[in-house]
């Protein structure tokens, strides 16, 4: 039986991009490969930064709903509301969709081969650290309204 009225995420989403962009930085450092670091030509510049800003917006105003609602977008504290609407009528995690198009715009922007290899490994621990954690306490939240949908929302894209 849960006795946890939150999800229990292996790691909060922020601090697991930053810890990848970290340790990117530093292997790149240590072992570079590919152009070195922030050097990026004026179309590598201009596709990273458009892939952060749209990343930002992604993240930042479905975290505004979450707000608006009234229910916390912090992994680890309670939600209270199923929120569905705005960018959540196209997909589940559109925060964390963001989070990697900020994290992909940055390695870009940064040229780091190690960044960019290190998003595999994060993206699964996103996927099965964050995500599937999230989704089964709010089935067990909300039951059949959030099954129902998850069955018309996909979980990515």
């Amino acid at each position: 039986m849960r006795t946890k009225d939150y999800a229990d995420v292996a790691i909060k989403p922020p601090i697991l991009f930053l810890g990848a962009l970290l340790l990117g930085y530093v292997l790149t450092l240590w072992f570079p490969i590919g152009p070195g670091l922030a050097q990026p030509n004026g179309l590598g510049l201009t596709v990273g930064l458009v892939f952060v800003v749209v990343g930002f917006v992604l993240a930042v105003f479905p975290a505004r709903r979450f707000r608006k609602a009234g229910t916390s977008v912090v992994p680890g504290e309670p939600s209270t509301v199923l929120v569905k609407e705005g960018a959540y009528k196209v997909t589940r995690n559109p925060i964390y969709i963001g989070l990697i198009l900020i994290y992909f715009g940055l390695c870009l922007v940064l040229t780091s081969i190690w960044m960019l290899l290190l998003l595999v490994p994060t993206a699964i621990v996103l996927h099965l650290g964050v995500v599937k954690r999230e989704e089964d306490y709010l089935s067990w939240k909300f039951g059949d309204a959030y099954r129902s949908y998850m069955n018309q929302v996909p979980r990515w894209l």
